[in-house]
């Protein structure tokens, strides 16, 4: 495995083990003793994963500081445009973002660290996104930003989306009530 920094900090790809022969493919997604190596945390408590439609956004979501959380991303199946927001005040790259195209085929993982938003488009029918989190879902601290709310070019202009996406605020109405 390979830790690749980006522009925002904290922020990493994770080049997978990806092993191909005559049988198919075997991906090593998570290794705990790499983690900690990099000083990543290695905790997970939680997985899931979504199947998108071509033109899903879901975000930009991310959990308030007293429960928050890493994500490890995972595209298994399809391409995804994935986006993280940098929301920590103290941070240099505070209200920075960037996007990653990550797909089945490039064997990258996105680790997110607390106090970033995340989401992403789906950029194929039946995408399919593994993700693993620091916390347990909490109703109470899930959070979100509105996804046309920092500047990001989503290239689409009504995309797929759920309700509570849609009603999330914007990016300068959370930066009145800041946390981070």
């Amino acid at each position: 495995m390979k830790l690749v920094k980006t522009e925002i900090e904290g922020v990493f790809i994770i080049r997978k083990i990806h092993i191909e022969d005559e049988r198919g493919s075997f991906n090593k997604i998570y290794n705990e003793e790499f983690f900690t190596e990099n000083e990543l945390c290695s905790d997970f408590k939680e997985s899931y994963y979504s199947v998108s439609h071509k033109n899903v956004i879901r975000g930009m979501h991310f959990y308030i500081p007293t429960c928050h959380h890493e994500k490890l991303i995972n595209v298994i199946r399809g391409k995804i445009i994935d986006v993280i927001l940098d929301l920590r005040k103290e941070s240099l790259t505070y209200g920075k973002y960037i996007s990653i195209e990550l797909s089945e085929k490039d064997h990258y993982s996105l680790y997110i660290p607390k106090g970033c938003a995340h989401g992403y488009k789906s950029m194929e029918d039946d995408t399919t996104v593994v993700y693993n989190a620091t916390k347990c879902y909490d109703s109470n601290c899930d959070f979100g930003i509105s996804w046309n709310s920092f500047g990001f070019d989503w290239g689409i202009d009504s995309p797929i989306m759920s309700e509570k996406d849609k009603n999330l605020i914007s990016f300068e109405e959370f930066s009145k009530i800041n946390p981070f």
